[in-house]
């Protein structure tokens, strides 16, 4: 089996010249590929290439990416913010002459919050911001193959699981092929009945009794619906052997399913055949609900 889920989660770790990071991409089941994608200021460079990334390894899915990034204190900096300061020294003065207060030392203004700032990493030249984003995103790719690996396990899972609803499936169209073939006599006795009540013991045509139920057996003639949904559970089983992106398909497929079955309930005389229409309808929308994960 080759299904690949929608669903996974991995995480990767690295680090360059004083820089630590981590990455976490998780993913959930989506009708295109969405990519969000959190970095922190200063690394917005990366988007376009996690995209491609992305694209290269995946064709559906929610995908939420987060980069998170640490600085070794030895690399960290202090900038002075001018306008903080500025402000700083216009309000000591201002409090200087109103008060007549001594004015305030310059290490008094520098320790106010926000005149100091503390960056977290040099200013990196063209040059060395690349070689930086080249790790970072290597670590993606890393993080991505095991996002990858992450959905395959899950699709093996799901893969059981959507073999196991069409095989109930299968079996539950024999019953209904079984029970449909006894459908023509069964509506003959139950017409024979009501038309001997209605008619109160009076003789009933052999001829005309064999028409009636030709025309009712024709209106609960159910074996095209028999038939396409045996076709369908061969494509399901077809698909399930897939090596592409089958999740479309699927979908589509269950919808199928579920049309036919709406209509053999809608024909069925038979109570015990309507019964496993019923049952029918319940094992697909458990397989559409499945089918609806699959990349």
């Amino acid at each position: 089996m080759s299904i690949v889920s929608m669903t996974g989660f991995a995480e990767s770790a690295g680090s360059h010249e004083g820089l630590r990071w981590r990455w976490e991409a998780k993913s959930v089941n989506g009708r295109g590929l969405d990519l969000r994608l959190r970095t922190p200021p200063g690394y917005d460079s990366l988007e376009q290439p996690a995209r491609m990334l992305a694209a290269e390894r995946f064709r559906r899915g929610n995908f939420q990416i987060a980069l998170t990034v640490e600085t070794d204190a030895g690399t960290r900096g202090l900038r002075v913010d001018p306008a903080a300061l500025a402000s700083a020294v216009k309000l000591a003065r201002e409090i200087s002459a109103e008060t007549g207060l001594a004015p305030a030392r310059v290490d008094g203004i520098l320790a106010l919050k926000g005149v100091i700032v503390q960056e977290d990493g040099i200013t990196l030249d063209p040059v060395a911001r690349g070689h930086r984003d080249a790790q970072i995103l290597k670590s993606l790719t890393v993080t991505f193959e095991a996002l990858s690996r992450a959905r395959m396990n899950e699709g093996a899972k799901l893969a059981q699981l959507l073999t196991a609803q069409i095989d109930e499936v299968s079996r539950l169209v024999g019953e209904a092929e079984s029970l449909a073939a006894t459908q023509p006599e069964a509506l003959r006795q139950k017409l024979t009945t009501q038309l001997q009540e209605l008619l109160s013991g009076a003789a009933l045509s052999e001829e005309r009794l064999a028409q009636e139920v030709a025309v009712l057996a024709t209106r609960a003639d159910v074996r095209e619906e028999l038939d396409r949904l045996k076709a369908h559970v061969q494509d399901a089983r077809a698909l399930l052997k897939s090596r592409e992106a089958v999740g479309r398909k699927l979908d589509f497929l269950s919808q199928e399913f579920n049309r036919e079955a709406n209509t053999l309930c809608s024909k069925s005389a038979d109570i015990a055949l309507t019964r496993v229409g019923l049952a029918l309808k319940a094992v697909i929308d458990q397989f559409r609900e499945q089918a609806q994960n699959v990349e």
